[in-house]
């Protein structure tokens, strides 16, 4: 055997042998199933963006109620109008100047407008783009984080539009628990409490002649965790999910399971400044919109001491609220505008149809190309084999998920390495229909036909790498599956097989049935 083939030889059967023991013997961890052949659920989610201007709003008005007080402006009231707009009435007119001078130095972001006497403070329109925008990338990585938490594998979670989040999450066990993580938004806030608990809201707003405060809220306790009615709270969080630093699971004074927290140093100065200013009263912790305990503050908290959320939580609540408030608070509300769970025995049916219209396929040109080119056509189906064992030898390597249309990827790039097999083996009987010898025939067969296989190749996979970079999960399979099917065709009906003529050609010395 002469040394140009040794190398040859030495590289196809380095490359074969890796694949097989790559990716056989088959398990999951090697190749996963999408979630069209595993089952799983499919979300698509509305980011409530208007939340977000919601959330800035409250705190600018907390920033400049700060400071009126430190510069001395009296005010009546500071309040939210909507989202992204709020109004201070009865202020001192004498300190027009002063605040025009703070809301240039300290809220560039908003509009400051005086009519009579009141202030109008609007979110200037850039700032609406920019808070919506943020607020739809910080739900895509927050819902990212608390799906890797969980340890979903393979999960898809991709932007749709400007307001939409795609979530695909492929053999989800418990799919209403995952559900559930996902849509808690998981804000977080202490508030002081004015009035409460109350059966009902006229019984809780008696003392303020049935009306709500300006600067208050009518929040409801969460009966689940014990805590039911009706509370009045301050409308401005004193803390926010936003400050904590640390939370793990511990155990409240009964031994059930609670949440101890720690703040940053922002948060802790502001946490201890309250509680040393409300000592007898009421501090409400409020989770999504509901109160889960509304403890007395019986001295001040040290900013570096934290504290505990009790809730009557079992220990699965306890644990989901750490992965939320870990994997930080969503930036706005969010509501499922489809909600699709795919059962696992369409995905185990999928897979069947899948491997079985592969197995037809490829028992069908086998059949053809052995018939059609006898000898040779045994050449093209040893290609083909290796072709298959080097693709899902590369799958496995990756770890890529295989999903149906990927399944539909495979079958393409089978096609498409017979394709090129025809177009060698066509060339060949070209040649030597001109009376040139076989190994002659065999040479200027492959060079003259591999222009027009590379070409074709290599179109096809510049396809489907836009398809990979701009197609959701199933479409990113099939993407996949086809450059790695149609680079294993180029290496195996190009290379391969040449080898395995001129080593039968080199071995028999005779002319070959094309």
């Amino acid at each position: 055997m002469k040394k140009n083939l040794q190398w040859k030889v030495i590289l196809s059967l380095a490359v074969v042998v890796g694949a097989i023991l790559i990716a056989f013997p088959y398990n999951e961890k090697k190749i996963k199933l999408g979630l069209d052949l595993k089952g799983g659920i499919h979300l698509v989610i509305q980011v409530m963006t208007d939340d977000a201007l919601k959330i800035e709003t409250d705190q600018e008005i907390a920033r400049f109620q700060e400071f009126f007080k430190k510069n001395t402006i009296a005010f009546q009231t500071m309040t939210r109008e909507r989202p992204g707009r709020f109004v201070v009435t009865g202020y001192d007119t004498d300190k027009q100047a002063k605040i025009k001078e703070l809301a240039d130095d300290y809220a560039r972001d908003w509009d400051c407008n005086f009519s009579g006497d009141r202030v109008i403070f609007s979110l200037k329109q850039a700032a609406v783009v920019f808070l919506r925008d943020q607020a739809v990338t910080q739900t895509l990585e927050t819902i990212r984080n608390r799906v890797d938490i969980i340890g979903v594998a393979e999960p898809l979670i991709q932007r749709q539009g400007s307001e939409r989040v795609i979530v695909e999450l492929p053999g989800v066990d418990d799919p209403d628990r995952v559900k559930s993580i996902i849509k808690v938004t998981a804000v977080l806030e202490w508030k002081l409490v004015k009035a409460g608990p109350a059966p009902d809201e006229a019984t809780l707003l008696q003392a303020s002649g049935g009306q709500v405060p300006e600067d208050a809220e009518v929040v409801k306790g969460d009966a689940k965790r014990g805590h039911g009615g009706y509370y009045l709270l301050t409308k401005v969080a004193t803390v926010t999910g936003r400050d904590l630093r640390t939370v793990r699971r511990t155990s409240d004074n009964w031994n059930n399971p609670a949440v101890a927290f720690t703040l940053n140093a922002e948060g802790g100065i502001r946490f201890e400044k309250t509680t040393g200013e409300s000592i007898g009263k009421q501090i409400a912790i409020v989770l999504d919109g509901r109160v889960q305990s509304a403890p007395v503050v019986n001295a001040r908290i040290d900013r570096t001491q934290g504290g505990v959320i009790e809730g009557g939580f079992t220990m699965e609540e306890a644990d989901d609220l750490i992965v939320v408030l870990k994997a930080g608070a969503l930036p706005a509300g969010i509501k499922y505008l489809e909600d699709r769970t795919i059962g696992p025995s369409l995905g185990a049916d999928s897979v069947r149809q899948g491997i079985l219209a592969g197995l037809v396929a490829i028992v069908a040109v086998m059949t053809f190309m052995i018939f059609f080119y006898k000898l040779s056509g045994v050449n093209a189906v040893t290609a083909l084999i290796l072709n298959v064992v080097i693709l899902f030898g590369a799958l496995a390597y990756f770890k890529a998920t295989l999903t149906l249309p990927g399944i539909a990827g495979i079958i393409l790039s089978v096609g498409m390495a017979v394709d090129a097999n025809v177009l060698i083996f066509e060339r060949i009987k070209e040649e030597l229909a001109l009376g040139k010898t076989v190994l002659n025939s065999i040479v200027q067969g492959f060079s003259k036909a591999f222009s027009a296989i590379f070409d074709s190749n290599l179109t096809t996979i510049i396809s489907a790498v836009f398809l990979f970079q701009f197609g959701t999960g199933p479409i990113k399979g099939y993407a996949v599956t086809l450059i790695i099917g149609l680079l294993a065709n180029l290496f195996t009906a190009v290379f391969v097989s040449h080898l395995i003529f001129d080593l039968t050609v080199r071995k028999t010395a005779k002319r070959l049935s094309i």
